[in-house]
């Protein structure tokens, strides 16, 4: 055997013993750590909501007729009692059909034949009275000479005031009958047909209910409105308070007066806010997923000592409404956990290796986890354990780059 086949048999000995002995070796697995640690930490329930107006007060029609076109727009400021908020106007009347008409046609007839017959005897009672009065003259002289007695003159007397009495009683049955005449010639009164200039008396006038802010106009341009219908809303913009439409289950576990963090509003520091009532009913909500939930409204008011940034009604926000709450704590993050059978554990740090550790919890939010028993503030732990690790592995920091 040569020399070069003896340095060539050694090199590949020393490579394949190479290989062995790095294959022997324990393998180290690079994670990701995070420390325990202790302070305040608090658990909420977390649900979008809106502002609204406290007190929004909605002016409606309190008369059938027809509305003018809106003399405020959405956003105006308007004083209580002094600002005009709407007007309306005698509605127009209605179209009559062929009988409809045909009948107000025969009333009309109706009334001016009774409106005849009135006058008629507004005649006969002129000459009634005319008639006793020149008995009552003649009867009177006959009297002074002494050739009637007093009962003939007293009756002279009294048939005139009687035919007096049956003048007025037929002028006004007169009078009666023009008025049945026209409200007959009324009732075939077509639309368009009243007149073109309106009195300053002939429309209703509506004033603001209270100071504050056009929240709505339920139609700027003019159209006939029934009694009751809804013409716009106000309400004192300065005034807010926040609706969160929470799950009944989430909601029984608040309390007035509890602690609210208002975000994402606009704005970037969060705000502050105190459950004022939690409502004690409950709707039906389908979620976006078609889920039929049951959700109540929580209502929250913006704290005494907090600068209101300038929201109106209906304006989004994020509230996190503080379920529990505390000073100080020990927490771990959630990432760190997992299940080994019924129980919760981590993997803590010990020397480069891996230990699995069961603890007990507490309170959990979206991030952190409150640790009873099992672990200690200061400790290390794997972050998002992947199958990899163990107890007992080889573990080292993984290099972020950074």
């Amino acid at each position: 055997m040569n020399l070069r086949t003896i340095v060539i048999g050694a090199v590949v000995a020393a490579v394949v013993g190479g290989a062995v002995w790095v294959s022997l070796q324990p393998e180290v697995v690079p994670v990701d750590m995070a420390t325990v640690s202790s302070g305040p930490m608090e658990v909420t329930v977390n649900a979008e909501g809106t502002t609204r107006v406290r007190d929004v007060y909605e002016v409606a029609a309190p008369l059938s007729g027809t509305v003018a076109r809106s003399p405020v727009s959405v956003g105006d400021r308007v004083t209580m009692g002094e600002t005009v908020i709407a007007r309306i106007q005698p509605g127009e009347p209605a179209f009559l059909d062929d009988r409809a008409r045909a009948q107000a046609e025969a009333a009309v007839a109706q009334a001016e034949a009774a409106l005849a017959l009135a006058q008629t005897q507004i005649t006969v009672a002129e000459a009634d009275l005319s008639n006793a009065q020149r008995t009552l003259n003649r009867v009177v002289d006959l009297y002074e000479r002494g050739t009637v007695p007093e009962a003939q003159l007293e009756n002279a007397t009294t048939a005139v005031d009687i035919a007096a009495a049956t003048l007025d009683s037929a002028h006004a049955s007169a009078q009666m009958r023009e008025s049945e005449v026209a409200a007959s010639r009324a009732v075939l009164t077509q639309p368009g047909e009243k007149a073109s200039v309106e009195s300053e008396d002939c429309c209703i006038d509506l004033h603001a209910p209270v100071s504050g802010t056009v929240l709505s106009v339920a139609s700027v341009s003019s159209r006939p409105v029934v009694a009751g219908t809804p013409l716009l809303e106000i309400g004192p913009t300065e005034d807010l308070e926040i609706v969160v439409e929470l799950l009944s289950t989430d909601a029984v576990r608040l309390k007035t007066g509890a602690l609210a963090h208002i975000e994402r509003w606009g704005g970037d520091e969060s705000l502050t806010a105190r459950v004022r009532e939690i409502e004690p009913a409950a709707f039906t909500k389908v979620s976006a997923l078609g889920i039929e939930e049951q959700r109540v409204r929580v209502i929250l008011d913006f704290a005494d000592n907090e600068e209101v940034p300038p929201l109106g009604h209906n304006f989004r926000v994020y509230a996190r409404v503080v379920e529990w709450s505390s000073d100080d704590t020990v927490q771990v993050p959630i990432s760190a956990l997992f299940r080994t059978g019924n129980d919760w554990s981590v993997f803590t740090v010990s020397g480069g290796v891996a230990v699995l550790t069961q603890v007990t919890l507490g309170r959990r939010n979206s991030d952190m986890a409150q640790v009873i028993s099992g672990i200690s503030a200061g400790d290390t732990v794997i972050t998002h354990p992947s199958d990899r690790i163990a107890d007992g592995v080889l573990i080292e920091a993984r290099d972020t780059g950074s």
